[in-house]
């Protein structure tokens, strides 16, 4: 498990490469808020709008989540922690005006790309305004 990649998946990439060639620019593994310490995948901080890309296994999609039969308990309860972390996340990120987008790793980067950039837009404009 250990060499799986956390960083620069297929996915994340792809949704990136789709950002920028709308005209948004943003930037990498960072942390959107000073204090709270998890990184998002893309943050867009004049919009206020940090992107997860969340894998299917270790974020328990409803669709795609096995669970694993060897040690089976120690990884059912480091997945519901991740669960609760990224809803922790979540809440602690709206709170202070940030929207959290969460994109799960089997969905099309392409439509989540397209999806995101329409968000970033009217924030940035509603922020303006």
């Amino acid at each position: 498990m250990s060499r799986q990649r956390s960083r620069n998946t297929q996915v994340e990439l792809i949704l990136r490469k789709e950002l920028h060639r709308a005209g948004l620019r943003y930037r990498v593994h960072r942390r959107p808020l000073p204090g709270l310490r998890r990184e998002a995948d893309v943050v867009f901080g004049p919009a206020r709008v940090a992107v997860f890309v969340d894998g299917c296994y270790w974020h328990g999609c409803p669709e795609h989540a096995t669970w694993p039969k060897t040690n089976a308990a120690f990884w059912r309860e480091k997945i519901n922690r991740n669960r609760e972390r990224d809803r922790d996340t979540d809440q602690k990120l709206l709170d202070l005006g940030w929207l959290p987008i969460r994109v799960w790793e089997h969905e099309d980067p392409v439509e989540a790309a397209r999806s995101i950039a329409v968000v970033v837009r009217e924030r940035r404009h509603s922020r303006q305004s």
